[in-house]
């Protein structure tokens, strides 16, 4: 698959989140093989005003190359001056979110709203594409409900538009997370356009990744809420691939990965809002993990990176003694 200078084969791919994809977590999503990162949607009412939060999201680093920025609105002259203003930061490419299905998004006919309005998401892709240098891609959903899937027309609106790929989660917006994704689409969607089609949308495990590119035929997967607390799951699931196994992560380095992701987060944030807005992670690191509650209800009452730190090292030692035992 190639986005512009991007080339990879078969690639997995780390999915915007909002909350969840910052600069520490794409960073450490790379390390452990994910070949894109892309940044948390940015409004952009958001850039265009300046607004602190949204221009914090803009910061990149090189280690986490290649890397994409996406924006969302649905105001025309704002979108393209946010795309102008985001490719001043550097990414790699540009993503245009289409997909968004939040109530408070769709009101604002951004995200997901779009759907309703094809020939709108082809006029504002346009106009992104013509106003930066940087290749411009969308994400997007089947359509606005089960009863009005639009992906095949949308898919040939956005390459004549001029995107250079499209990422498509394989549920309606009607559906949110809800349901099963429908990977059945994304051969028919490579049927009717030449450029790379990323397929989204309950990649959990390696080896959904590996049958979803057998099953759909896709230039790459991209994985979202099954990465958070668990950013191995790139490298399992291209050891998967490669072997047909993989080898699994130990408590030890679960945990000491936990406490390197913190340590990222707090390069960037004040320690107490890191602290609290890391506490979503925990429960993904700890999973499956004997005895974990007591420990993940320790360390979401901390405020310091200390105490976190102690209470974790000792629950790994905690963990190797009850290993030990069992061998």
């Amino acid at each position: 698959m190639k986005i512009g200078h991007v080339e990879v084969e078969q690639g997995i791919l780390l999915a915007p989140m909002e909350d969840v994809t910052d600069l520490p977590f794409r960073r450490i999503c790379k390390r452990y093989g994910a070949d894109i990162v892309y940044t948390e949607f940015i409004s952009s009412d958001g850039l265009v005003r300046d607004a602190k939060r949204s221009m914090e999201k803009l910061r990149l680093a090189e280690e986490e190359r290649p890397v994409a920025i996406q924006i969302f609105g649905g105001d025309h002259d704002i979108m393209v001056e946010a795309a102008r203003r985001a490719e001043d930061s550097g990414p790699d490419f540009i993503d245009i979110n289409f997909g968004c299905w939040v109530k408070n998004v769709v009101v604002r006919n951004a995200g997901a709203a779009l759907l309703k309005d094809p020939p709108q998401m082809q006029r504002l892709t346009r106009s992104i594409v013509d106003a930066v240098k940087k290749p411009v891609t969308v994400k997007t959903r089947l359509g606005w409900s089960k009863d009005n899937i639009v992906i095949l027309d949308v898919a040939r609106m956005i390459q004549d538009a001029g995107a250079a790929a499209l990422t498509v989660h394989c549920r309606t917006r009607d559906m949110g997370h809800d349901g099963e994704a429908d990977w059945s689409w994304i051969p028919k969607i490579k049927q009717v356009i030449d450029i790379p089609v990323i397929v989204n949308g309950d990649i959990k495990t390696p080896e959904d990744v590996k049958r979803a590119f057998a099953e759909t035929g896709a230039d790459a997967v991209m994985i979202g809420r099954a990465a958070i607390g668990h950013p191995f799951l790139f490298a399992h699931a291209k050891e998967y691939m490669a072997t047909g196994s993989y080898t699994p992560v130990s408590s030890r380095e679960r945990i000491l990965t936990c406490l390197e992701h913190l340590r990222l987060e707090l390069e960037y944030k004040h320690e107490r809002r890191a602290i609290h807005e890391f506490r979503k992670h925990y429960g993904g690191y700890l999973k499956g993990l004997r005895n974990n509650s007591h420990c993940r209800q320790d360390v979401v009452r901390y405020d310091t990176y200390e105490e976190v730190e102690a209470r974790m090292l000792h629950y790994a030692d905690e963990l190797d003694v009850i290993h030990d035992e069992a061998v």
